[in-house]
């Protein structure tokens, strides 16, 4: 009988392992997922008079902004509230496509030497002076029904714009999955066929009010939206839909905002 010599046996192994390393991440690649659902966070600068807020705006378009584009993050939307002059808030909406690359955010600005600088002006507060009171984030993960934003062609060629971020909140864990899956098996679409021109649809994994989702809708001015959710209330599809038992109940209370974008703005 052939006895393999141990640096054989050795070799051997070594090759074996090398194989069904190759072909277990052959296996993943093949049954990884066409479209990544991306993440969100959407920050809400919570300040207090207008000489504030355009310190932020600044600070977001000259140092926050640049060096996200740096970090390779694009479709960055920032927004004031259309409706509120007394809201002097900056919204914004920032796209990740990892977990890992939203966990190593804080780590990379710090050590973006550009960035440290452009950012003095807004950073170098008196402490009982500050540019917003506080920061509000929330976490999302895009549905699967839309795994990445869709841009619409006012965003694409800088047309006049109005934007609607909606709130849904449930009051149990498992309607806010219903009303998630009623969005994916549904809801978005019938949003598409009216021209709502919704951008993303995400599900809070982190942030206040959960269990919530919170979605966004374009449009070219306010009447025109309101026309398209009018369209959206008559379509037969939704007729169908919101009487499924199912989706009974699957929303407790709903938040909105209606935004216009600053003019550095990528949404």
């Amino acid at each position: 009988m052939f006895q393999a010599k141990p640096n054989e046996l050795l070799t051997v192994w070594a090759v074996t392992v090398i194989i069904l390393l190759f072909s277990g991440l052959s296996r993943a690649q093949d049954s990884a997922p066409e479209n990544q659902q991306e993440f969100y966070e959407i920050r809400i600068y919570q300040i207090d008079d207008f000489q504030k807020q355009k310190v932020a705006e600044e600070y977001l378009e000259n140092a926050l902004m640049p060096a996200l584009g740096r970090l390779g993050l694009d479709r960055i939307g920032v927004f004031t509230n259309l409706t509120d002059d007394n809201d002097h808030s900056l919204y914004m909406v920032i796209p990740y496509p990892s977990l890992e690359t939203f966990a190593n955010l804080n780590a990379s600005l710090a050590s973006d030497v550009e960035f440290q600088k452009l950012a003095q002006p807004y950073v170098n507060r008196a402490l009982k002076n500050p540019v917003y009171s506080r920061i509000e984030s929330r976490f999302l993960k895009a549905f699967s029904g839309m795994p990445v934003m869709e841009i619409s062609d006012l965003t694409k060629t800088k047309s006049d714009r109005i934007f609607e971020m909606r709130l849904y909140e449930s009051h149990t864990e498992d309607h806010a999955r219903r009303k998630v899956q009623m969005f994916n098996e549904g809801e978005m679409q019938i949003m598409r066929d009216v021209d709502l021109g919704p951008v993303f649809f995400g599900e809070t994994l982190i942030g206040p009010d959960v269990p919530n989702l919170i979605y966004l809708l374009s449009a070219k001015n306010q009447a025109e939206h309101k026309q398209h959710f009018q369209a959206f209330l008559k379509h037969p599809e939704w007729d169908r839909i919101k009487v499924l038992p199912q989706y009974k109940d699957t929303v407790s209370k709903i938040r909105r905002w209606f935004l216009t974008p600053t003019t550095f703005s990528q949404l």
